[in-house]
Formats: structure tokens, sequence, C-alpha cells
């Protein structure tokens, strides 16, 4: 029998709509924005499409906080995210940065 070894990337880059996700840009729109506290981008793609939402923990959501993180994400990483605003706490500390997602059933 032989071992199978790795399957898939073993960190956590991914690639939507043709282009690279690093943590490192994650990184880059948390430093611009103090106000968010943890931050994870999730990929997914429903009916077919890839989607990126940022799922940030901040104390008040307003919707120029939320507009200037959608501005921060097309500028640092040139994809088009949406951005979901969550309670603090909520997100898990498990270390993950991106979380894909996608099913291709």
């Amino acid at each position: 029998m032989r071992i199978k070894g790795w399957m898939g990337r073993a960190d956590q880059t991914t690639k939507v709509k043709g282009m690279f996700v690093h943590p490192s840009q994650i990184a880059a729109i948390v430093a611009r924005h103090p106000e968010i506290a943890k931050a994870r981008l999730v990929v997914d793609n429903p009916q077919g499409t890839d989607t990126m939402t940022l799922h940030v923990e901040i104390p008040e959501g307003d919707s120029s906080t939320r507009e200037a993180i959608v501005a921060s994400i097309r500028e640092v990483t040139k994809l088009r995210g949406e951005v979901k605003v969550c309670a603090p706490g909520e997100l898990a500390n498990d270390g993950k940065v991106i979380d894909d997602v996608r099913r291709y059933d």
C-alpha cells in the first residue's frame, strides 16, 4: 500500500476568480481599520460563482465603516468582496484567516 501524501494546499492561501488571496492581505486590511478586533475571509461558491465575504468583529457596525472596509478589500486584493459584521466574540479563535467552504458537487 502507498501513503497518499498531501491532498491540497498546506497553507491558507486560496485562489478566487483566478487571483490568489493571501492571509497577509487580510492582515493589511485589518491594519487599515483599527476598529476591527478579529477578521476571517470566507470564500464560497453559491450558484457556481466564487464570492468573498469578510467577517469582522467590530463594536458597532455603521454603514460608513462597512463601506470603508469594502473599499479596502477592493484596493488590497483587487477583487470585490462583501463585509459581514459579527458581534465581538462570535468568530472562532482557531487561527484561520481564510476559510474556503466551496463545494464542487
